[in-house]
């Protein structure tokens, strides 16, 4: 059994992650903005555990991190984020700025937030590692001209990864990124070519392969390698 923590688990691809974990018997915390108001999350069987964390909110990463002292977490995914403003207000002649940083916040920062707190957590267990859900829209080799805001915030939060991989393979610590495709979510619009469970069962499996040997991927979905 593993322990595993799982962000943004009220909907969408992060809710289907911790239906899968919870569903092989692993220990799940399951972290959302409002668990009480999460009800699809609640209604999900298995060891879950539900927690909160607004991960653009440091006192509140710091809060969960207190919670969670001691305990040893297998792997930590990184699935919550946000679209940015509307598409009108993020391109190269019109930006929403304070949206902008909003998402750099969401999207670049909160993941760092998460990994940087959880890292005695971590520590305690045999090979630690943390898969951070990205984009191929914040891949330089990926030339797809909407969204800037977004793509940016993905770009960045993949060059982190990629240093933090370094640093953290000295400890034993493995770290990955993985693009989840073009999903069925509020983001990705009822036209999108997966759906939910099929997008997870592949970042799960993305997730379950990631090791020390092969920290600091990115991968798709399906597993196959990302360009940068």
């Amino acid at each position: 059994m593993a322990t595993v923590l799982i962000t943004g688990t009220n909907k969408g691809v992060g809710l289907e992650l911790t239906k899968i974990y919870a569903g092989r018997g692993d220990r799940v915390y399951a972290a959302c903005r409002d668990p009480e108001s999460a009800t699809d999350l609640k209604a999900v069987e298995g060891d879950v555990h539900p927690i909160k964390v607004v991960v653009g909110d440091t006192a509140s990463v710091t809060q969960m991190a207190e919670k969670l002292a001691g305990v040893a977490i297998d792997m930590v995914i990184n699935n919550a984020g946000m679209a940015g403003p509307a598409f009108d207000q993020q391109n190269t002649y019109a930006m929403d700025y304070d949206g902008w940083a909003e998402t750099f916040n969401v999207n670049s920062i909160g993941p760092v937030r998460v990994l940087q707190a959880l890292i005695p957590n971590l520590r305690l267990a045999e090979a630690g590692k943390v898969m951070t859900v990205t984009s191929q829209m914040g891949a330089l080799s990926f030339e797809m001209i909407a969204a800037h805001a977004y793509c940016a915030s993905k770009a960045a939060v993949n060059k982190f990864m990629r240093m933090a991989s370094v640093d953290l393979k000295k400890e034993g610590i493995a770290v990955g990124l993985v693009h989840p495709g073009w999903v069925q979510t509020d983001m990705g619009g009822p036209r999108a070519d997966l759906t939910p469970r099929e997008s997870a069962d592949g970042v799960a499996a993305v997730s379950d392969a990631l090791t020390i040997e092969n920290t600091g991927g990115f991968w798709k979905w399906n597993g196959e390698s990302h360009d940068w």
